[in-house]
């Protein structure tokens, strides 16, 4: 079987959150299943500047945006032995970033991914693939599956091709004014209830959910979620009209690179039979953030995250002076929205040497809070998976969660009685509840045979690639098959 990524970003090449992590881990799981995999993303300018060997593999292909047929190169990588394809054309990916900066999205956001999906087609062509499954991410190639059933649907490189479209968040929908409809080359009757018309603008997200064969989300729980007011966005009536073609998988983790025993980012290793480096990274992680030596003994909490309303930090801003009046320490690493950067800086000069707090994207220090820290807190509104509740049971480092989302799915609560569960969760979203959760497990902490047996508990929880990419591979045989009934029914 042939499988074909259409994403917007993918590491190890271009990042900004955990749909990265996802369409650049999962391929290499999936070939290791015996799946052919290809990637394809636009060639960003931190791409190019980054330290890739990239080979020119096509010039001068050309796609349509709207009347316009415009030309674009392709070069091509490996991660993993997997192929990765990168659509070059400078006017729409040579950026600093990839969606946009600090003041906004970056106007031309729809030409920009339209053109991606519409480059698909001739990449196609020019490379001699069929692919048995196209596999989607966000709204960035929503657009993909909705061509599939439309302009490509009588091609030959598409005409049995099958569609997966994963939503890895509902809230960023890909909205754009209806003037711009024409540049997606499609008729206006497709600009419907049924279509991609949303309260009269462009819905792209919408038209992914709508045309593709199936649709996944990165978790159970947020798949029933999103089908609901509170977490739908406006679209849980389309998600319910659906509901029969769409399912939910966790995501996994590269525990290649998530490893206590063997990450070189640490300041020394350890493992569930020898604990003692655990401690020995708490100790770099303090000094890193100047906390009180005197407070060594204190649980360390740790938040990596995306500073936003999302996030919960709202929540972490109400409980601060609580949080803070006791023998804890707590650091945070992210960036975000401009006011959570205010007023955490402010925060952290309020608390020295209890609170550190650093503006940044910071890999190695990501890997010493995960390592170094005792609690890991996740307090998100919602969380469509999550990713580093997951790190943390790997190292050692014990979860405080919103009962929301994938962090359901894969954080035990904790039974204080029976020494059971790998984390703490609370239900609603409001301070007091969140309070209620740390002190709970700032209570526990004190407890140390009952602290190292929900360690163990963990650390001995298996989130790799493998279990998910099996859950794909089997949700691949069954879109195709349905397809394929599909087909037979048509004719």
């Amino acid at each position: 079987m042939t499988v074909l990524f259409v994403t917007p970003e993918a590491v190890p090449f271009a990042k900004t959150g955990g749909l990265a992590d996802v369409a650049g881990t999962l391929p290499l799981a999936l070939q290791r299943q015996g799946l052919k995999l290809q990637v394809i993303m636009p060639l960003y300018g931190m791409i190019k500047q980054g330290e890739h060997s990239l080979s020119l593999v096509a010039e001068n292909l050309k796609a349509n945006l709207g009347p316009n047929l415009l030309e674009f190169n392709l070069f091509k990588a490996t991660s993993g032995g997997v192929p990765f394809y990168f659509v070059e054309r400078d006017e729409f990916y040579e950026r600093s970033q990839l969606y946009g900066t600090s003041r906004g999205d970056y106007f031309d956001n729809l030409e920009r991914y339209t053109f991606l999906a519409r480059s698909l087609l001739p990449i196609c062509l020019a490379l001699d693939l069929k692919p048995d499954i196209v596999h989607c991410h966000d709204w960035q190639s929503a657009l993909v599956p909705v061509y599939m059933k439309t302009d490509w649907s009588w091609l030959a490189p598409m005409a049995d091709s099958a569609s997966v479209f994963t939503i890895h968040n509902l809230a960023y929908q890909g909205l754009f004014d209806r003037a711009k409809f024409p540049l997606l080359g499609l008729d206006w009757s497709l600009f419907s209830i049924d279509g991609l018309e949303y309260y009269d603008s462009i819905n792209l997200l919408k038209g992914g959910i709508m045309f593709a064969d199936t649709i996944t989300t990165v978790s159970r729980q947020y798949s029933r979620e999103i089908q609901t007011p509170e977490f739908g966005y406006g679209l849980e009536g389309v998600l319910q009209s659906r509901a029969a073609v769409l399912t939910g998988i966790v995501n996994g983790v590269d525990y290649s690179n998530w490893d206590p025993a063997t990450d070189p980012l640490l300041v020394a290793n350890y493992h569930p039979q020898s604990l003692a480096g655990k401690a020995k990274n708490k100790q770099a992680l303090m000094e890193k953030y100047g906390l009180a030596s005197k407070l060594a003994a204190a649980p360390l909490l740790g938040m990596i995250s995306r500073l936003a309303d999302q996030k919960g930090f709202d929540l972490v801003a109400s409980v601060l002076p609580k949080l803070l009046a006791q023998d804890v320490t707590l650091v945070i690493l992210g960036t975000g929205e401009e006011k959570y950067h205010q007023l955490l800086t402010q925060e952290a000069q309020k608390y020295p040497g209890k609170l550190g707090v650093k503006i940044a994207y910071d890999n190695t220090l990501a890997h010493l809070i995960e390592a170094g820290a005792d609690l890991f807190l996740m307090p998100s509104r919602y969380e469509p998976c999550g990713l580093n509740q997951i790190y943390s049971m790997k190292y050692g480092t014990i979860p405080v969660v919103r009962a929301t989302g994938g962090l359901v799915d894969t954080v035990e609560p904790v039974d204080l009685a029976k020494g059971t569960g790998t984390g703490f969760q609370f239900e609603e979203y409001s301070p007091e509840a969140f309070l209620a959760a740390l002190q709970a497990a700032i209570s526990a902490y004190q407890n140390k045979s009952l602290w190292s047996k929900l360690m163990q508990n963990a650390m001995a929880q298996d989130f790799s690639w493998e279990t998910s990419a099996r859950a794909y591979l089997e949700l691949y045989h069954q879109t195709l098959k349905r397809k394929t009934t599909e087909i037979r029914r048509a004719l």
